[in-house]
């Protein structure tokens, strides 16, 4: 096994395109990871270095994950790709509620520019905005000792910017790197906390306890790998027919419907929209939403419930955006396609539609669970889970996800692929 994933490796390595886009993408990631070190002048980092150090709010430290540490060290690009995330979570709710949005939706590649154009604009408002809440934190904390409003302006434009570039950054390793840019990024976040996540594992609890989160780590990954490339694959029977001298069609395939074919999308739009209420409760910080802030704050029951319910429901809408029976059997029928026992046309769709949401639930329900899992076990074993759920199924699925762009890049050229 080792023998092949090398060979497969050094397959990778060998084709030209792959390899610069490779390339491309490690130095995309070590711009961005250069930007998470580089500090918003005028600030003490010293000061805030103490009150992320002090766990004084749990909100700002899953925030201080996602950006990589960047938060906590005041970096250029402290908001990381979250305003991204939470700009593309609002499009894509509007989008189904307006009609404008819907029609842009259905004309293609030119709509879908246009609802990217969008979504940037949203992401530039929302870093500024965010940005002003972060000023207000930062004297609170007392990190801003000589403040004006130029000195002001400057941080906000600085912060906006940065979240700008790592937009960008995202957008050029989906175009011209290996794909999914913005997981990518999150993947790389998360991946650079792990040296410090592994030394409180290695030091914080007993050799029992060591050996127990191992398993069960081992254990998610494997479910995970395990739900992830699990498909249910529909027969489908193409009718023969004569175009001018020659008989066409007769042939077998099938449609695959994966268990999660939402991918790891809903996790991460899940843990962005509930850091919302906690985040904007600790900006106003006021006695109501000092409330807010500690019942929805991150590993808090209500978060924790309301995460594992937004998993499942935004798997759920991910997978009507990405699958549409309707148009899959239309262009069955279309091309002279059939599955076998069920009339073409509306009926295939329904069964379609059927297979899907009951296939669909499974996998929306284990993505939750994992979430879940850490809290338990803190629960009810007082054992802290130094890697948490969300953040093994980020780093997973956006593995498994790369590891599918390479593959098919691969199998293209006619080399064996790492997947089997």
């Amino acid at each position: 096994m080792n023998n092949k994933l090398w060979q497969s490796l050094a397959n990778a390595w060998k084709i030209p395109e792959l390899r610069t886009k490779l390339l491309f993408t490690a130095g995309i990631l070590a711009i961005y990871r250069f930007g998470c070190h580089v500090p918003v002048p005028g600030i003490d980092t010293a000061a805030l270095a103490n009150f992320f150090k002090s766990g004084a709010s749990g909100v700002f430290g899953f925030l201080n994950l996602f950006s990589g540490g960047a938060l906590g060290k005041t970096a250029v690009f402290a908001l990381g790709i979250m305003p991204y995330i939470t700009a593309s979570i609002i499009m894509q709710l509007l989008t189904v509620v307006l009609p404008r949005l819907e029609a842009l939706a259905k004309e293609g590649e030119q709509g879908q520019k246009t609802i990217t154009k969008y979504t940037r604009w949203l992401t530039v408002a929302l870093a500024f905005m965010t940005s002003i809440g972060y000023i207000f934190l930062f004297r609170t904390e007392q990190a801003l000792p000589n403040l004006d409003v130029l000195h002001a302006l400057l941080i906000v434009i600085t912060l906006t910017a940065g979240t700008t570039a790592v937009m960008w950054l995202g957008e050029l390793i989906t175009a011209r790197g290996i794909g999914n840019g913005m997981s990518i990024l999150i993947f790389i976040s998360i991946i650079s906390r792990l040296p410090s996540g592994l030394y409180k594992y290695l030091t914080g609890m007993g050799l029992l306890a060591q050996i127990a989160i191992a398993i069960i780590i081992l254990a998610v990954i494997v479910g995970v790998v395990w739900i992830t490339t699990g498909e249910r694959r529909v027969p489908v029977q193409y009718a023969k027919r004569v175009v001018g001298r020659r008989m066409m069609g007769g042939a077998s395939t099938f449609i695959p419907l994966k268990v999660n074919m939402a991918g790891v999308m809903p996790i991460i739009f899940a843990s962005s929209f509930m850091l919302i209420p906690p985040t904007l409760a600790q900006f106003i910080n006021t006695g109501p939403t000092k409330w807010i802030a500690r019942v929805l704050g991150p590993n808090t029951g209500p978060y924790i419930v309301g995460e594992a319910v937004l998993i499942v429901l935004f798997t759920y809408f991910y997978t009507a955006v990405t699958f549409n029976p309707i148009d899959q059997a239309d262009n069955l029928k279309k091309y002279g396609g059939f599955v076998p026992g069920v009339r073409p046309g509306r009926p295939t769709a329904e069964y379609l539609d059927r297979i899907l949401t009951r296939l669909t639930l499974p996998g929306a329900l284990f993505l939750a669970a994992i979430a879940v899992l850490p809290w338990l076990l803190f629960y009810f074993t007082n054992v802290q889970f130094y890697f948490g759920g969300t953040s093994i199924l980020i780093v997973v699925g956006v593995a498994l996800d790369t590891m599918r762009q390479m593959e098919a890049q691969l199998l293209m050229r006619h080399y064996e692929g790492f997947l089997k």
